[in-house]
């Protein structure tokens, strides 16, 4: 798997921990969009597209994401302890859409996508600095 191509989007609130949104082409045929920098304690580290969890009320089946105390269909009140836990015991709200399925994938993509936030923002200090517009589809599609 060849990185082909990795664009950042740098969040404008500097007080955020959340500083990048990107988006990585693989193989010149495949895009990942939303994928997140995040600065942690330890650096920056990468986190994959993820969705909210959510589940269905016992009584009329609406959907409902997974904090919610009434359901937002019938008005119900909804069970408490339905959160699956993770390995840390942390509740589980959010599953990836896409992610890697090995150690060295993940770091692979980390370091490229990490790269590209570092050049990104050396790129902001410029005073004709354009930032890159996530929302236009200019990726070669036939």
């Amino acid at each position: 798997m060849e990185i082909s191509e990795v664009r950042v989007k740098l969040v404008t609130n500097p007080d955020e921990r959340l500083k990048a949104f990107c988006s990585m082409t693989l193989d010149n045929e495949f895009v990942v969009r939303d994928i997140k920098v995040i600065e942690g304690t330890g650096g920056f580290f990468v986190a994959m597209p993820s969705r909210k969890m959510s589940d269905h009320c016992t009584t009329c089946g609406g959907k409902n994401h997974l904090r919610a105390k009434f359901c937002n269909h019938c008005g119900g009140k909804l069970p408490e302890n339905r959160v699956r836990q993770d390995n840390q015991g942390r509740m589980k709200l959010h599953a990836d859409i896409a992610h890697p399925i090995n150690p060295q994938c993940r770091k692979k993509i980390q370091e490229a996508i990490v790269a590209a936030f570092n050049e990104e923002v050396e790129k902001s200090k410029q005073p004709d600095y354009k930032p890159v517009d996530m929302d236009v589809d200019d990726y070669n599609v036939d």
